[in-house]
């Protein structure tokens, strides 16, 4: 009933810069939380960048300063804008969103997209 859609992974050089997006859909009445997670080969899925309805953002201390998460809250869309990226960065990114469905219970879903890869390589 909720889909996530990821855009943008792709492969890039090290010092560039990718923006990644992704779009909720379906039957939602109201998001709180959209969050941008990775995982990388052997490694479990960290917290890369978090952002709240009230326009409050999180980053992990890996991105500060290279990383912006970014909201359209009209179109349902978060964005993750990734500058100077480093080989480091390579990982498959997942969108996540913290949703209400229902206008009479007041009960929040976490949904996931199927995530986008990201390869910084020279």
């Amino acid at each position: 009933q909720v889909q996530l859609v990821e855009s943008g992974g792709g492969l890039v050089q090290p010092g560039g810069s990718l923006r990644l997006s992704c779009a909720a859909s379906g039957r939602i009445f109201s998001i709180n939380a959209m969050n941008w997670y990775r995982q990388a080969p052997g490694n479990e899925r960290e917290l890369v960048a978090a952002s709240t309805s009230g326009g409050s953002t999180n980053y992990a201390d890996s991105v500060k300063g290279r990383f912006t998460i970014s909201r359209d809250n009209a179109k349902n869309m978060v964005y993750l804008q990734m500058n100077s990226l480093k080989p480091e960065d390579t990982a498959v990114y997942y969108c996540n969103a913290r949703i209400r469905t229902r206008v009479y219970q007041n009960i929040e879903n976490d949904y996931w997209g199927q995530g986008t890869q990201v390869t910084v390589s020279s």
